[in-house]
């Protein structure tokens, strides 16, 4: 089982999967017709088969995406050490979203 989880590594570094979104310019995807026509077909899609539960988590993972590259995020370390005064609210939050998911993909029937 540890091969496999080694040849995964080894893929990840070789193909540099970790920078290429690292490196994802946001601003640019959504301006960019080859991202944002299927988007918004997909977002038509749902609307259309009322899934408002995966727009909700689609919503939610975008908003968690954009807010891992804001300027909040990239001061919770200093030096190489953690700001707990700035970790904890992150946490929290990233509990509050989870709770929301949990209950949106189980505590709900439609």
């Amino acid at each position: 089982m540890s091969d496999f989880f080694q040849k995964t590594l080894d893929f990840f570094q070789q193909t540099h999967v970790v920078e290429q979104i690292k490196d994802v310019d946001a601003a640019g995807l959504f301006v960019n017709p080859w991202f944002m026509v299927p988007f918004v077909g997909f977002m038509g899609y749902l609307v259309y088969k009322k899934s408002f539960r995966d727009i909700i988590i689609l919503l939610i993972f975008i908003g968690v995406w954009w807010f891992s590259g804001t300027e909040y995020m990239q001061t919770l370390t200093v030096k190489g050490e953690i700001q707990i005064g700035k970790v904890l609210p992150v946490l929290a939050g990233g509990a509050a979203v989870l709770g929301v998911v949990i209950y949106l993909l189980f505590g709900r029937s439609d």
